[in-house]
């Protein structure tokens, strides 16, 4: 949707997950912000990262989806990651992927939870039982392995460690001029002839409001609670973060593994990264209720252990490996399976970012760079992204 940028002079954005604070950094490094007229605010309920950008994997596809905005956010995570010393401040970095199958010799695999996280729809799934690559060999069991299928060209695929990635783009964001606030937005105020004019948000207790011209609502799957007719959804994914004592090659591994080849299997997706780090994550689960705060979610233990097994399952160098962190996030989804949703809805000054599914952190830095162009420019100038707009799901 196209129309004349005015944004006024206070943007506020909703939300510093990673599709918030990219979208606070290329509205920030936009030739048209000029600081001594504009104020940009980032309006966050928790903390930086607190939610899935926190504690997501970090996978970045040429083969993820939407087809009309993956290409430009891979190219834009690569030059940031040259810009700004991402290999190091981040842990940007190139990787090959595959898919395993196994079958273990362990007593029982627990399949805890009841979905996915929804990648396998963009597998390149080769459909032969390939040779495992000789990296893969020095940790894990190859007598367990059944097949490797490879998923992605070289250069296709890379990595991102996503709690550091936001929190430095939202420090760079800061350094041009943006400002966080913490509170949790409760509502949007709209004026007599309907535009928006300030967001009432809550700060440990007592209400406040916040002047705006311009809003993106950037909050993952709490948006709905401030756009009620956005068709969204969402379910919980626990993780789970090892130490290994041994090196672990740059392979990030989609899987399937049983006990035999009629079993249910367990699907965790394991992702080595360059500090010594493993992070997995395991099914979805719908047994908990979004809470009001990031800081509120729970985790299952019973979930943290099943998926703990599964990968220790296939590799002694996972099994050996110290237990750092588990984790537990609401992943942004739509009801109808679509989404992101991305653009100006009808209030006018009211734009929107989220439904972002597992691929969040792909897809971050092309939907702050076309929201950015639609504040600033009055429409989407480097991706076509017609089949995100907002008025698509009636808003």
């Amino acid at each position: 949707m196209s129309t004349q940028a005015d944004p006024g002079s206070s943007i506020v954005i909703i939300g510093g997950g990673i599709i918030g604070v990219c979208t606070a950094y290329f509205l920030a490094t936009h030739p048209k912000y000029d600081p001594s007229k504009h104020t940009i605010t980032i309006l966050e309920a928790s903390s930086i990262a607190s939610a899935a950008s926190g504690n997501a994997g970090g996978l970045l596809a040429l083969w993820a989806y939407p087809s009309c905005i993956v290409p430009l956010s891979f190219k834009l995570h690569a030059e940031l990651a040259k810009e700004l010393n991402g290999a190091e401040r981040w842990g940007y970095r190139s990787v090959q992927c595959g898919e395993i199958t196994a079958v273990t010799s362990a007593s029982k695999i627990s399949s805890k939870g009841n979905g996915n996280l929804g990648k396998e729809h963009s597998k390149t799934k080769k459909g032969s039982k390939a040779t495992l690559p000789k990296d893969l060999l020095s940790w894990l069991n190859p007598s367990t392995i059944t097949a490797y299928d490879p998923m992605s060209s070289p250069g296709h695929t890379a990595q991102v460690h996503p709690r550091l990635f936001t929190k430095a783009i939202a420090s760079e964001a800061q350094r041009n001029g943006v400002t966080i606030t913490i509170g949790r937005a409760t509502a949007l105020n709209t004026n007599s002839t309907g535009a928006i004019e300030s967001i009432s948000y809550d700060d440990a207790g007592s209400s406040k409001t916040l002047p705006a011209s311009t809003v993106i609502v950037a909050a993952g799957p709490w948006s709905s609670t401030l756009l009620p007719a956005l068709p969204s959804s969402t379910v919980r994914a626990h993780s789970i973060i090892i130490r290994t004592k041994a090196p672990v090659s740059a392979h990030a591994l989609f899987t399937s593994i049983s006990t035999s080849p009629r079993s249910t299997a367990a699907t965790p997706e394991i992702y080595p990264r360059p500090d010594g780090t493993v992070y997995a994550c395991g099914a979805t689960d719908s047994a908990a209720s979004l809470p009001q705060l990031a800081s509120n979610v729970s985790i299952d233990e019973s979930q943290i252990s099943a998926l703990h097994q599964q990968i220790s399952s296939v590799s002694p160098v996972l099994a050996d490996a110290d237990l750092e962190a588990k984790q537990a996030c609401y992943l942004p989804n739509m009801e109808d399976g679509g989404g992101p949703v991305v653009g100006r809805t009808k209030t006018k000054g009211v734009l929107v970012a989220t439904g972002h599914t597992c691929w969040g952190i792909q897809n971050s830095c092309g939907t702050g760079k076309v929201v950015s162009e639609m504040v600033w420019e009055g429409e989407a100038r480097s991706a076509d992204v017609r089949e995100l707009d907002p008025g698509l799901w009636g808003l």
